[in-house]
């Protein structure tokens, strides 16, 4: 379990390179986010990431793809990131997908994050970090500075449907991490809820943007060498 830890503190860094391409900008749930796209491999994998892999439906439901570009033979991922920052309150994300079968080496993840590599995040990723044997569902609190360190939590997990929330609800001294499975309301049943409760400087106190990204473990291709997907239904704020 130690070295999965590793690896979500290896891997989240971010390294935006002179290189990356123009971006565009997209609305999402009544949001403007922007579409990251990258030429060369940038972390988290590191990956190639494309703005290919990101598009809204007629449904204003949010597809993200991992694809192999045929002209390169590259793998590409998908990331977007709002224009506004957040701050307390509660985050959902309604999901879309068997992301509990999902291939060891996709990871989605759903969070905000400062920019501060190693701190100021809040993380719900689905990944197994490239071991079918690892957890599938990783919460994770990265601390406002040192000497504090990142809080983790992880839990095998399955469902019978394809739907999802993801929710957190983020306090000044707290973080709340809510995994349920369902349409809605009255329709949902729990698979995983747990709360971190630290000193408040492990806590970050920033306001941050949201970003939700889809990609592969160390750049690794799926295990079958398919196109994936998954549906993003919505994603919700409300402050405290």
């Amino acid at each position: 379990m130690n070295k999965m830890i590793f690896y979500s503190a290896v891997l989240i860094l971010y390294a935006f390179q002179s290189t990356s391409s123009k971006e565009r900008s997209i609305r999402f749930s009544g949001y403007d986010w922007m579409v990251r796209n990258s030429n060369n491999k940038q972390g988290p994998g590191p990956n190639y990431f494309n703005d290919r892999c990101v598009w809204i439906d007629s449904q204003g439901f949010l597809h993200l793809v991992i694809q192999k570009d045929t002209a390169t033979g590259n793998w590409l991922s998908a990331e977007l990131t709002t224009k506004q920052s957040f701050g307390f309150g509660a985050y959902e994300f309604s999901v879309e997908g068997a992301i509990d079968k999902f291939d060891k080496n996709l990871v989605l993840g759903l969070f905000n994050y400062s920019g501060n590599d190693g701190f100021d995040e809040l993380d719900i990723e689905i990944a197994r970090w490239g071991n079918d044997r690892y957890p599938n569902l990783n919460y994770t609190v990265w601390p406002a500075e040192k000497p504090f360190r990142n809080y983790s939590y992880t839990k095998e997990f399955s469902i019978p449907g394809i739907n999802t929330a993801q929710r957190f609800f983020w306090t000044k001294d707290s973080v709340v991490f809510t995994s349920l499975e369902g349409t809605g309301p009255g329709k949902q049943s729990l698979i995983a809820t747990n709360t971190c409760t630290s000193p408040p400087n492990s806590i970050s106190q920033r306001h941050m943007p949201v970003h939700i990204n889809f990609w592969l473990f160390e750049g690794q291709p799926p295990a079958d060498g398919k196109t994936k997907e998954v549906i993003i239904r919505s994603f919700t704020f409300k402050g405290k």
